[in-house]
């Protein structure tokens, strides 16, 4: 029989029913903060590789490696970021990393304005947001065990993975117009700002997490981080959802590099135009977020996860072909943006309640982490090989494969034991004796 997990036994004064999520002080906190921080995040995505196309002239190689640089710290830091959450407060986690995301983003726009922008710099600050990135979302991914129940964690994803949603329409759109109308250097400073809101929100946050034991001989770094390898290495869903984001997060990094330069170079597109079509997937993400509260109960957590990703994923497929005016191809893109966010927002909120849901709470932070590592961890040789297909095989062809590389997700999870989840939740698994318990809420502590 499954462990209880320390947050199922915690009284339920100390957390909202789903019907009262909104009225949570705390809650609200995590969620404005959140959605302020991917708003800052999704920015920087367009503002950073555009300002380096638009305004430092980067070739198709030059784009890639900047991208690349920026995905770095997924593979370097993602296992390092999960030992480090399951032993610390993810609130202290979260606001010390927008207030170094906000400071690299303000040297990006100082560096600017004084005409001291070039490459070797941007690639040092794109390396500075990836890593502590990499820290934010493995914290808020873990906050939320920590304040919602274990069977509600379906509704708070979808809460949280709405204001992703929110921020995909908002930040592609206001980064690729502030660095097509004003400039970049107020693009960058932009999303500092975000950032700095996300810090103000978050720090106010007053719930006593329940943190992990802290023994008087602490395990080493290193044991910790195995202990998360080996739980979701013994486990068959998690394993395919290693697998699953791993093939995706390559195909996809290789994808958008190519991308990035399809749409201005090849279809002539403006930077604002490039930022709605990016944006697009934000509306379809929202979409997606609500329905995914219901769907996964009705037809199934399995089913809903192959089809959606089938449907997300293959939509790209169709960008090549596209040739003429703007007047065609704008609308076509926005809606391959939107079935895109649907499809893909369906299949986050699924798998990271089910991620959840088999997780001990006390290893919430590792194994977030170790996904990440094994999934995104390869984006950035996903990047450098979107810029390889792009400079040797030209933009359509190279954007072909990768889109159709995309593919491989779905045939993963369909050939693998996630397709045959049902309607519920599977139960949490016992936790590893040596990976230590969670204790009670510390009180006296507030960092």
């Amino acid at each position: 029989m499954p462990v209880p997990s320390a947050a199922s036994a915690e009284p339920n004064s100390r957390r909202p029913a789903p019907s009262r999520l909104w009225r949570d002080a705390d809650f609200r906190r995590l969620w404005v903060g959140q959605t302020a921080s991917q708003l800052g995040e999704h920015a920087s995505l367009v503002v950073l590789p555009l300002l380096a196309v638009l305004t430092l002239h980067a070739s198709a190689g030059e784009l890639g490696v900047l991208r690349a640089v920026g995905q770095a710290p997924i593979l370097l830091l993602s296992l390092l970021a999960g030992a480090w959450v399951d032993r610390w407060r993810t609130r202290t986690t979260m606001v010390l990393t927008d207030v170094g995301r906000a400071l690299a983003l303000g040297a990006v726009a100082a560096a600017g304005l004084f005409g001291g922008l070039g490459m070797p710099g941007l690639l040092a600050l794109a390396f500075a947001v990836g890593a502590l990135s990499v820290f934010f979302d493995v914290a808020y991914q873990a906050s939320l065990v920590r304040l919602v129940e274990r069977d509600h964690l379906v509704r708070g994803n979808s809460a949280l993975e709405g204001s992703r949603s929110a921020a995909q329409i908002g930040g592609p759109a206001l980064g690729g117009a502030l660095v097509a109308l004003l400039s970049a250097p107020i693009a960058a400073a932009s999303s500092a700002l975000f950032f700095a809101l996300s810090f103000l929100s978050i720090r106010r946050i007053r719930r006593a997490e329940t943190m992990p034991e802290r023994p008087d001989r602490p395990p080493r770094i290193w044991r910790r981080i195995q202990e998360g390898l080996r739980f979701v290495a013994g486990d068959p869903v998690l394993r395919v959802v290693c697998l699953a984001s791993a093939a995706f997060q390559f195909s996809f990094a290789a994808m958008m590099t190519v991308y990035l330069l399809f749409l201005p170079r090849e279809l002539h597109l403006s930077g604002t135009v490039v930022g709605l079509a990016l944006a697009a997937a934000g509306p379809g993400a929202l979409l997606g977020s609500l329905l995914a509260a219901r769907l996964p109960s009705r037809f199934g957590h399995g089913t809903v996860l192959v089809c959606a990703a089938t449907l997300g994923d293959g939509v790209f497929l169709c960008v090549p072909a596209l040739h003429g005016a703007s007047a065609v191809t704008v609308p076509a893109l926005l809606v391959v943006g939107f079935v895109f966010g649907f499809g893909g927002q369906l299949v986050n909120v699924t798998v990271m309640a089910v991620r959840q849901a088999v997780t001990p709470d006390g290893l919430q932070g590792r194994v977030t982490a170790t996904i990440t590592f094994a999934g995104m961890g390869l984006t950035p040789l996903g990047s450098l090989a979107g810029g390889f297909l792009a400079g040797w095989w030209g933009l359509r062809t190279g954007l072909l494969v990768a889109a159709a590389g995309m593919l491989l997700s779905p045939v993963v999870m369909a050939l693998s034991p996630l397709a045959r989840l049902g309607r519920e939740l599977p139960a949490p698994q016992d936790m590893p004796p040596t990976a230590g318990r969670a204790s009670s809420p510390d009180l006296t502590r507030e960092t």
